[in-house]
């Protein structure tokens, strides 16, 4: 007989980390993950889990106005907590930020749920904003939360290791009931040494004609004229231009703006917003990226289907977590408590109060 986990899911996005809970509860004979509820305020996101996950009671609202005594009880519990400002790109407002305080939210569902288990996300620049002090209060507060307080094991995960076509580095935070003595462990990196290219996650296989939110955006013919300057790998600032086709810059010179893939590499992180130059830029034709390989490099399967507009998609596909990379950590939480033992490497994030190990 299988043990059912019942997965609850803050700012659950279109379904990457519910992808990747689905395809590590399939290989599985002990242990069943079951999605009960996921929340998020974003329509298009609501829509798309809602398509991709219909057994799921999706409630498409603020957080802030989520009535946690009308969800239903999970053993297991998933938030990719707002990183807005958190990332290095931008303010960094860390705590003092708009976003930077919906964590607390999560920490609202352990009190109330108890979960057996909880994975949080986000950027690595967690680590750091605020001068560490929101690293610090937020980790003391999740191991703090539930009725025993949760064990936690923090790291910053390179998901090019782990399968995921992508230069796409993460804080994830798993923590375990206390009272339960499970030692979660960092799974070893699957592809450490033969990385996933970008060439082999948009042609292996190819996409096939009539895939949903593979068209082409139209775009300007000066940057088309750019483009066929710029190397596969180099960006506008590295590649050698006519003086009318410079970025006329001076404060910033962001290393992906108008860089073209390197088809030998994995791709560098998709994001979901952005204006002109980062779009993300094939290594073959002058041209910016479809969704549907902007989805290939997020490891969403080509049968995983979005709603929305093309921006609102974007958006969606570059603010996910890759199903793939999250799949290889439910795995190993499963066998955790299965007690099956697995490969595994130290964590680089040892103490809550060093955000500067990593």
């Amino acid at each position: 007989m299988k043990i059912k986990f019942r997965l609850g899911e803050l700012f659950c996005g279109p379904g990457g980390i519910a992808l990747g809970a689905s395809l590590a509860g399939k290989n599985n004979s002990k242990i069943h993950l079951e999605h009960t509820w996921a929340s998020d305020y974003h329509p298009d996101s609501c829509s798309t889990y809602k398509l991709n996950f219909p057994e799921t009671n999706v409630i498409c609202e603020d957080v802030i106005s989520l009535n946690l005594n009308k969800l239903k009880p999970i053993d297991a519990f998933a938030y990719g907590f707002p990183c807005n400002d958190f990332s290095i790109v931008g303010e960094s407002k860390g705590l003092k930020g708009k976003f930077g305080g919906l964590y607390r939210y999560g920490v609202d569902i352990l009190n109330k749920f108890n979960p057996k288990f909880f994975i949080a996300e986000n950027v690595s620049g967690l680590t750091s904003s605020n001068g560490g002090k929101a690293f610090k209060k937020i980790t003391s507060e999740l191991s703090k939360a539930g009725k025993n307080g949760y064990d936690l094991v923090i790291h910053k995960y390179k998901f090019e290791q782990y399968g995921v076509p992508q230069t796409r580095h993460r804080i994830i935070i798993v923590g375990i009931d206390k009272k339960l003595g499970l030692i979660y462990k960092v799974p070893s990196p699957t592809t450490l040494n033969k990385y996933i290219t970008s060439r082999e996650a948009l042609e292996v296989p190819p996409i096939k004609s009539g895939v949903f939110h593979n068209e082409i955006k139209k775009q300007n013919e000066r940057i088309t004229e750019r483009l066929k300057l710029i190397k596969p790998g180099q960006n506008v600032w590295n590649a050698i231009l006519p003086k009318h086709l410079k970025l006329n810059v001076k404060n910033t010179k962001m290393s992906q703006i108008y860089k073209r893939l390197d088809p030998s590499k994995p791709a560098y992180t998709i994001t979901g917003s952005g204006g002109g130059g980062t779009h993300g830029y094939h290594y073959k034709e002058p041209r910016a990226l479809t969704n549907r390989e902007r989805a290939r490099i997020q490891t969403f399967p080509d049968n995983f289907n979005f709603v929305g507009n093309s921006e609102s998609i974007r958006r969606q596909i570059g603010m996910a977590v890759p199903p793939q990379g999250i799949r290889i950590i439910f795995e190993s939480i499963i066998k955790t408590f299965s007690k099956v033992n697995y490969s595994s490497i130290p964590a680089n994030i040892k103490e809550y109060n060093q955000p500067d190990l990593i």
